[in-house]
This record gives C-alpha cells, structure tokens and sequence, in this order.
C-alpha cells in the first residue's frame, strides 16, 4: 500500500475522531469512511483501521489511568 495513502488516512481519522467529538456526532467516522470509499476502497479500509486504533487507545488509555489511580493510593499507605 502507499505510503502517502496510509498518512493521508491516519491524519483524516484523526481530524475525524476530534471533530465526532467536538460536534457530539458519533456516526461521523462512519459517514466520512463512506465517502472515502467512493473513491477509494483502500483508502477507506486504512481510515477505517485508523479510526478503531484511536478509539481502542483511548479505551485502553482510560482503562489503564484507571488502575494506576486505584493502585496509587494502596501504595502510598
């Protein structure tokens, strides 16, 4: 695959995901990975994969803040 179409995807899916959530709007990527495959099924397929790895960070991100906070105070007693 290209290059340039892996950067081009992963810079949409990141300027997608900011905005889904600065407008409250959850289908956006959805709708924005459709409009990409129109012209471009590999380019979809690489927005697509994009989008999934910032969204499962970010779960894991939490998930891991999480267990930190509650670890962090049993430790300092």
């Amino acid at each position: 695959m290209s290059r340039l179409a892996q950067e081009l995807a992963e810079k949409l899916a990141i300027d997608t995901v900011a905005a889904s959530d600065r407008i409250g709007d959850e289908a956006l990527p959805e709708t924005i990975a459709r409009s990409v495959g129109a012209s471009s099924p590999t380019t979809e397929e690489l927005f697509r994969t994009a989008v999934r790895t910032i969204i499962a960070e970010r779960r894991a991100r939490k998930l891991l803040e999480e267990k930190v906070a509650q670890a962090v105070p049993q430790i300092e007693k």
